[in-house]
C-alpha cells in the first residue's frame, strides 16, 4: 500500500460517515452519551481557575477557560493595533444555550472597560468512524481586538450574555514603529501536559468493565506526560522537579516575556505522533494498534488551562509539529487549531500554521516542518513547493529593507541535531538550509528531540567556527545558529554517544546514581574532563533522507537513515530548558543585539528554580540587514 496523507484520510472518513448516514446531531449524542463523567470533571477542572482569577459563573453554569493572545499581523508581517483572544467554553453538561452570546470588553484598568469587542462561538466537532475512535465536542470563543495603543497596557474580560464574565487579565500592545525598548520573547517546544482528561468514555467509549470501575483514569503516559523512567534525573522517581511542563511556564514568567514560541508538538492530544487514523482500543497498554494513532481531544482542555496564567497575558505563537496532526479535523490535520489556537493567515494558501511577524526589529517565520520532513512523510509535500516559495519570498521581502536586523525562524523537525531518536531531517535541511544562509536567518528554534543543543554557526552545510558559550556571533558573516529546544516537559530522549564525561559533576556538585545526567553532554559547567574529548565531533549521528525504507500497515511512510559524522553539536543538555532571548534594538547604524539565553528548570546539584547553562550574543548593526550592505552571501 502506498502512503496515505492525512488529507486522504479525511476524504475516507468522511465518506464512509455520509454512506453510514450518521450526522452531526446524531455525532454528538454519541459524545453526549458518555459525557458525564468527562464533562463534570473538565468544569470543575475549568471552574477551580476560573474562580481563581475572579471569574462570576451566570444563569447556564458556563466558565471561560485557557485563555490565550495571538499576534494579528498584516500580510507583511508588521503588527497592526490589534491582538486575538480566544478561549474555551466549558459547562458540566457538555452543552451550550443556543441563544449565548459573547464579548470582549477592553480598557485601560481593571473595572473601566470602555471598549467592547463582538466575540464569536465556534462550536468544534469531529467524528472518527474508525472503531475504537474519538468524538470531539468543544467550544471556543473568539475575538480580534482592534485600535489598541501601540505599547500600552490593555486589561479585558470576556462577558457572556447569561451574565457569566471572566476575572481581569492584562496585555501589551505591540510597539508603535521607530526604535523600541529592549525585550525579552522566551521559546521552547514538546512540551505536553501534566493531567489528562479523567473520563476515558468521552472519547473511547467501549470501555471493558474493570476499566470504567478504575475511576475511569487513563494509565500514566497515555495522554500526558508521565511516563518519565523512574532514572530521570530531573522528572523521575527522587528528580528535582516532576511536573517541567507546567514549571517551566511559570519559570518563563519569571522572565517578563512580551511573548511565547512554541516550536510544535503542543499538547500531544496525538500522542502517536505520524497523523494516521486514530484508534484508541489498545490505549490502556500505551499502544495504538499498527498503521493507526490515538487521539484524545480534550487534551486540549487540560493544555490551555495550563498556559493560561501566562498565556492570557502575553501572546504565544505557535507552528505545528508531527504530534500536532489530528486528521479528525481535516485540513492536512490542522482543521482544530484553527478553532483552538489563532495562527495569522499571513501565510502560504492553505498552511495554515506557516506565517510571519514583526516584532521590533525581528522577522519570524513559522514553517510547517511536517511539509517538508524525510522522516515522516504523512504530510510531505501538500503544499506543492508554495511554502518553500514563500519562506524565499518572504525572506527576500526583508532583506531588501532597512526595518528587520534579525530574522528568526522557527519550526519542528531538526535540520541539525544529534538525538538518538530523531537527529537531523534531510528534508527540512535540504529546503531551509540553502535559503537560511543565502539570506542571512540568525537563529533557527526546532524541536522534534526531546533534550536541548546548541550548533556552532552553519552556512551551506558546514560550521563555520566554533562557538562556545559566552560567545558573540556575526551571523552576517558566520551563519545561521540552530538550537533545539525540545526540552519543553516531554519524557527526555538520549543523544547519539558523544564526548563527555563518564561522571558528572555540575557546577562542582557531584550528583550519583538516579539523577546523574547522561554521557555525551556538554554544557556550561559540564564539560568533557579529557582534553582528547573537548571537540563539538559526533562521529555516529544520523539524517533522514527522503527516500522511503519502509511502509508500516496502514500506509505510514518513513525515510532512510544516512549515518553521517558533524562537527557543529556545541552545547548538549539531556533535561528540560527554555530560551530566554534578550533583544536590544538600536538606531540605524548602532550595535543591535539578540542575548540568547538557556535556562535549565531543575538542574541536579544546583538546589536552584532554574539555571543559565549557556549563553550567546548575536550581533549585527542596526539598519544594515540588507543582502546589499557589503555584506557577501557567497557559498564557503
Amino acid at each position: 500500500m502506498g502512503i496515505v496523507t492525512i488529507d486522504e484520510y479525511s476524504e475516507r472518513n468522511t465518506q464512509l460517515l455520509n454512506r453510514h448516514r450518521i450526522s452531526r446531531r446524531s455525532a454528538l449524542q454519541a459524545v453526549m452519551a458518555g459525557a458525564g463523567g468527562l464533562a463534570a470533571s473538565q468544569f470543575r477542572l475549568a471552574g477551580a481557575a476560573f474562580a481563581a482569577g475572579g471569574g462570576r459563573t451566570g444563569k447556564a453554569g458556563v466558565v471561560v477557560a485557557g485563555r490565550h493572545l495571538s499576534f494579528v499581523p498584516g500580510a507583511d508581517g508588521l503588527p497592526g493595533n490589534t491582538m486575538a483572544v480566544t478561549a474555551q467554553l466549558v459547562s458540566s453538561t457538555g452543552k451550550l444555550p443556543k441563544d449565548l452570546r459573547a464579548v470582549v470588553e477592553v480598557g485601560s484598568k481593571p473595572g473601566d472597560y470602555g471598549t467592547r469587542h463582538d466575540a464569536a462561538i465556534h462550536h468544534l466537532t469531529g467524528l472518527d468512524k474508525i472503531a475504537g475512535g474519538p468524538v470531539c465536542s468543544q467550544f471556543y470563543v473568539k475575538a480580534v481586538l482592534g485600535k489598541l495603543d501601540p505599547g500600552a497596557v490593555h486589561h479585558y474580560r470576556i462577558r457572556l450574555s447569561d451574565g457569566t464574565v471572566s476575572g481581569d487579565a492584562h496585555f501589551s500592545a505591540a510597539p508603535a514603529t521607530g526604535v523600541p525598548k529592549p525585550f525579552t520573547f522566551t521559546a521552547f517546544a514538546d512540551v505536553g501536559t501534566h493531567n489528562a482528561p479523567t473520563d476515558p468514555r468521552y472519547s473511547w467509549h467501549q470501555q471493558p468493565a474493570a476499566v470504567l470501575r478504575a475511576e475511569g483514569a487513563w494509565p500514566a503516559g497515555v495522554f500526558d506526560n508521565n511516563s518519565y523512567w523512574s532514572t530521570d534525573p530531573i522528572a523521575g522517581a527522587g528528580g528535582t522537579d516532576p511536573w517541567p511542563a507546567v514549571t517551566q511556564v511559570g519559570l518563563m514568567a519569571t522572565q517578563r516575556p512580551v511573548f511565547t514560541l512554541l516550536a510544535g508538538d503542543i499538547c500531544y492530544a496525538n500522542p502517536t505522533g505520524s497523523g494516521l487514523p486514530a484508534d484508541n482500543t489498545l490505549a490502556m497498554s500505551r499502544t495504538a494498534p499498527p498503521g493507526r494513532n490515538m487521539f484524545n481531544p480534550y487534551v486540549w482542555d487540560v493544555f490551555l488551562n495550563q498556559i493560561e496564567p501566562l498565556a492570557a497575558h502575553i501572546p504565544w505563537m505557535f507552528t505545528t509539529g508531527n504530534h500536532d496532526m489530528e486528521p479528525i479535523h481535516g485540513s492536512h490535520g490542522y482543521g482544530g487549531h484553527r478553532a483552538r489556537l489563532d495562527m495569522p493567515s499571513n501565510g502560504p494558501h492553505d498552511c495554515p500554521s506557516a506565517y510571519r511577524f514583526v516584532y521590533g526589529n525581528i522577522g519570524f517565520l513559522s514553517i510547517d516542518a511536517n511539509e517538508l520532513s524525510a522522516e515522516l512523510q504523512t504530510n510531505t509535500g501538500y503544499s506543492k513547493g508554495a511554502q518553500a516559495r514563500w519562506i524565499e519570498k518572504a525572506l527576500a521581502d526583508w532583506r531588501s529593507g532597512s526595518r528587520i536586523d534579525f530574522i528568526v525562524a522557527f519550526f519542528h523537525h531538526c535540520a541539525y541535531a544529534t538525538s538518538n531518536n530523531h537527529a537531523s531531517d534531510g528534508g527540512v535541511r535540504d529546503i531551509l538550509d540553502p535559503l537560511f544562509s543565502r539570506y542571512r536567518v540568525d537563529l533557527a528554534i526546532q524541536g522534534h528531540n526531546h533534550q536541548f543543543e546548541r550548533t556552532d554557526p552553519i552556512r551551506y552545510g558546514r560550521k563555520t567556527r566554533s562557538a562556545p558559550d559566552g560567545s558573540t556571533i556575526h551571523p552576517a558573516v558566520d551563519g545561521v545558529t540552530y538550537i533545539c529546544a525540545g526540552s519543553g516537559g516531554r519524557p527526555r530522549y538520549p543523544f547519539r554517544p558523544a564526548p563527555g564525561p563518564a561522571a558528572p559533576a555540575p557546577h562542582g556538585v557531584k550528583v550519583t546514581g538516579p539523577q546523574a545526567l547522561a554521557e555525551g553532554e556538554r554544557y556550561r559547567g559540564y564539560r568533557p574532563a579529557n582534553p582528547e574529548n573537548t571537540t563539538e565531533t559526533v562521529a555516529n549521528s544520523y539524517v533522514w533522507a527522503a527516500t522511503p525504507a519502509s511502509t508500516a500497515k496502514g500506509g505510514q511512510v518513513s525515510g532512510t537513515r544516512v549515518p553521517e559524522s558533524v562537527d557543529w553539536s556545541q552545547v548538549r543538555y539531556d533535561g528540560y530548558a527554555f530560551l530566554a532571548i534578550d533583544a536590544v534594538p538600536a538606531a540605524p547604524g548602532k550595535p543591535t543585539t539578540l542575548t540568547v539565553r538557556t535556562l535549565a528548570d531543575g538542574l541536579p546539584g544546583t538546589k536552584q528554580p532554574y539555571t543559565e547553562i549557556d549563553r550567546i550574543v548575536l550581533a549585527r548593526t542596526a539598519g544594515h540587514g540588507r543582502l546589499t550592505d557589503g555584506l557577501t552571501s557567497t557559498r564557503r
